[in-house]
């Protein structure tokens, strides 16, 4: 008789955490830096490239025993503005949140201006967001306006 080999990775399921998703997969690492991950001591599971009926591919994370304050989360929806957040309670998805772009954004953005204090003092740049639906933010002190596909995160 021959042996069946499974090719499907198995993740265990999350008891109590936050999952992530429909991230598209070349932001899933940017996400990954935004929110500081790589400093978190907790069990994290990265799933990329995986196939979505939503975005074609998506990325995934699911984070073990870690709760987000929304405006932690909101953040990502400067590079990932369709991502989903599940937090699981016992094993169960006791809500469900988009994100939603703040008003404001502070040292999250670099400033793409040479000449902006902000490169040139030790300070925290400060963003106001002009346009949610396209990602258009503009510097408080230099007044550029940096559109989704110039933005540089910190």
């Amino acid at each position: 008789m021959m042996a069946i080999h499974k090719k499907e990775l198995e993740v265990a399921a999350l008891e109590n955490g936050t999952v992530i998703d429909h991230i598209p997969s070349n932001q899933l690492f940017k996400v990954v830096s935004l929110l500081g991950l790589e400093h978190l001591n907790k069990s994290i599971t990265i799933g990329n490239n995986l196939i979505s009926k939503k975005i074609g591919h998506k990325g995934i994370i699911k984070i073990a025993d870690t709760f987000f304050k929304e405006e932690e989360i909101n953040k990502i929806a400067l590079i990932a503005p369709n991502a989903k957040i599940n937090i699981i309670r016992d094993y169960q998805v006791i809500e469900k949140r988009v994100v939603t772009l703040p008003d404001e954004l502070t040292g999250i953005i670099r400033c793409n201006n040479p000449k902006c204090i902000t490169n040139n003092e030790p300070m925290n740049t400060v963003f106001r967001v002009i346009n949610k639906e396209t990602v258009e933010v503009k510097c408080k002190y230099c007044e550029r306006a940096i559109s989704q596909k110039d933005i540089e995160i910190r």
